[in-house]
């Protein structure tokens, strides 16, 4: 029988509530989610009593209070952690889908905050004192960087596709080749944008070779617009034959009709410049005579996410008056981030300095291999005797379908098992290096379990982690 003096070591909750190790939760987030904390370690303590008081009675009231309110720190805790936890993305993806895509400047990151905590002339025109348009913040900077007439912008490309589509082409058709009918991330298809979009797909040509006279033949009173779509993820080599955009756009223009380019990347700059491969840019695109040309803000750009329409003003204003672009339209903080980082444009020779995407794929080998020969001590360590570590050449990719073929030399620490180990093991590890406060993420490849530092820049935090394993 449980000896019931055990839980009058149990002190009320608002005394519970008078412990100094709560006051800064409380002062943050409020009494109450507080105090349904306190109640639940309450009672898991109770019955933890009941199964064994002996083990309670010699504590005092003051031990017992305490003890509940580092609980409830811990559960509450628990209960608001933030949505999104920052973790070291050692993949060799720099632009990583699943990570989150491209680190913004702080820069960008200073001017959403403030977005953020303030009221803001989102839709208010300072000048006149009426509703503004939330475009004309940094419409005027992008037809500056891309030689366009007009542009607006959405949350993403795919939205991007889907306005232009739904205001150009509704029932109508649009030829596009079809080895551009290409299928991006969770398995979002090209064909299926169209349809839901409301257009007809015409597709021309074959898998591998189009020619202009496959567009030619194609042409008919249902055609609303020529279409060219970036190959993402994946590049077809050999026996190949494509339009280029300016014959494309001369068939278009000859049919009336607009040409419009879906770039996907959404490159501002020439990419060799800083010794990368080079990527059509936007503004080429444009010259070559696209009416219209959608882009993503977060890849090659560097930005937040969203989706930019750039082309002719007509156009534009057209796609701006569909209904569906109020439901696509970005926030005013992705507005703010966007801006910040399409300023940086301006200065192209500092943006390998001042743009943290172009930081990490311009990093040289030897930049990287300093940060391996530092932290390597400190990984072996960490991993123990069981792993071999040691200092690995490899290749880093750019990530989210750009130039998916082209990979840049890097350097890596490469943690393999003993032999005699269990194949287990780097399983464990790589669950392990997940589990830590900041997460650390690599890639598993030919028994290794492999860590890129190519995006590592934060030293000190990834070596304190380790050092608690």
């Amino acid at each position: 029988m449980t000896d019931q003096r055990v839980f009058a070591l149990i002190p009320p909750v608002d005394t519970i509530l008078k412990q100094p190790s709560l006051q800064q939760t409380i002062a943050a987030l409020g009494r109450e989610p507080v105090k349904l904390a306190i109640r639940a370690e309450v009672d898991i303590l109770r019955r933890a009593m009941a199964s064994d008081a002996a083990e309670y009675l010699s504590l005092s009231r003051e031990v017992v209070a305490e003890r509940v309110a580092e609980a409830a720190v811990t559960r509450i805790g628990q209960e608001f952690k933030p949505l999104f936890r920052p973790v070291f993305n050692l993949t060799g993806t720099v632009i990583h889908t699943n990570l989150g895509r491209s680190r913004l400047p702080d820069s960008a990151i200073a001017a959403m905050a403030i977005a953020a905590g303030e009221a803001v002339d989102l839709e208010y025109n300072l000048e006149t004192g009426k509703r503004g348009d939330r475009d004309l913040h940094l419409e005027a900077l992008i037809c500056e960087l891309t030689g366009a007439e007009a542009a607006t912008v959405v949350n993403n490309n795919a939205a991007a596709v889907v306005l232009l589509l739904n205001t150009l082409a509704l029932g109508q058709e649009v030829i596009i080749s079809r080895g551009e009918l290409v299928e991006i991330g969770g398995a979002f298809r090209i064909p299926d944008v169209m349809e839901s979009a409301g257009a007809k797909l015409r597709e021309v040509g074959t898998t591998n070779r189009t020619h202009a006279r496959d567009f030619e033949a194609a042409l008919s009173p249902q055609t609303a617009l020529v279409m060219k779509v970036h190959a993402s993820n994946y590049e077809i080599r050999g026996f190949t034959s494509a339009v280029p955009e300016a014959e494309l756009a001369a068939i278009a223009h000859g049919a009336n009709i607009p040409f419009v380019s879906d770039l996907g990347s959404g490159c501002l700059v020439d990419m060799a410049r800083f010794g990368l491969p080079p990527e059509p840019t936007v503004r080429a695109t444009v010259e070559a005579g696209a009416d219209l040309v959608t882009f993503s803000g977060d890849k090659l750009l560097g930005g937040p996410q969203s989706g930019i329409i750039v082309g002719r003003a007509d156009l534009i204003k057209r796609i701006k008056a569909n209904p569906l672009k109020r439901a696509l339209r970005v926030d005013k903080t992705v507005l703010a981030g966007l801006l910040s980082v399409l300023q940086l444009y301006r200065d192209p020779e500092s943006l390998p300095q001042r743009l943290p995407l172009l930081a990490d794929l311009t990093r040289s080998v030897d930049d990287i291999e300093k940060a391996v020969q530092r932290v390597l001590p400190v990984v072996r360590e960490a991993v123990g005797e069981k792993f071999v570590t040691g200092g690995l050449d490899c290749k880093s990719q750019i990530g989210s379908g750009a130039l998916p073929l082209e990979l840049m030399p890097s350097r890596a620490i490469a943690i393999s098992l003993r032999s005699g180990q269990s194949d287990a093991g780097l399983t464990e590890l790589a669950a392990t290096l997940r589990a830590l406060p900041k997460p650390i993420i690599g890639r598993l490849s030919d028994g290794s379990l492999i860590l890129d530092l190519r995006c590592l820049r934060d030293e000190q935090g990834f070596c304190e982690q380790l050092r608690s394993l």
